[in-house]
């Protein structure tokens, strides 16, 4: 019996160092992805990159969340584009806020925002930095820190 047990105990202690050997292995692997996940994230965000700002810019127009996180990805690797867009989307977003809670144009109220937000998205996703009509130019001024 005690002959089984040691046999046992030699099986267990190999099993034992090839799942070490495998857990070394998978580490190795892991880290190499996870460097070339970081050399693709700095080579899209990289801010000599004008597809880095597009990225941003379009990102911005996805909700307030997609806004916020556009301010996060902008504020490490800041591109002249991501920039012009967070503005532009913070003032479409302000407009749309006020005219929203007039009561009297509330429902009217939420289609010029609409429509001015649908135009910056198309811009955005052309690369173009072209204010949206009438307060885009406004939009520059006012949010010049961001």
């Amino acid at each position: 019996m005690s002959e089984e047990k040691k046999d046992l105990g030699d099986k267990a202690e190999e099993a034992f160092d090839k799942a070490k050997e495998a857990a070394k292995d998978a580490a190795e692997e892991a880290k190499e992805a996870a460097q070339d996940f970081k050399e693709d994230v700095k080579d899209a965000f990289d801010p000599k990159n004008p597809e880095s700002g597009k990225t941003v810019a379009i990102i911005a127009h996805l909700t307030l969340i997609g806004w916020i996180i556009a301010i996060i990805m902008n504020s490490s690797n800041k591109t002249e584009l991501g920039s012009f867009y967070i503005r532009q989307v913070l003032g479409i977003i302000l407009v749309g806020f006020v005219l929203g809670i007039i009561p009297v144009i509330n429902l009217v109220g939420w289609i010029f925002p609409l429509i001015l937000w649908i135009i910056s998205l198309v811009g955005a996703i052309n690369g173009n930095k072209k204010p949206v009509f009438w307060v885009g130019e406004y939009f520059q001024n006012w949010f010049k820190s961001l």
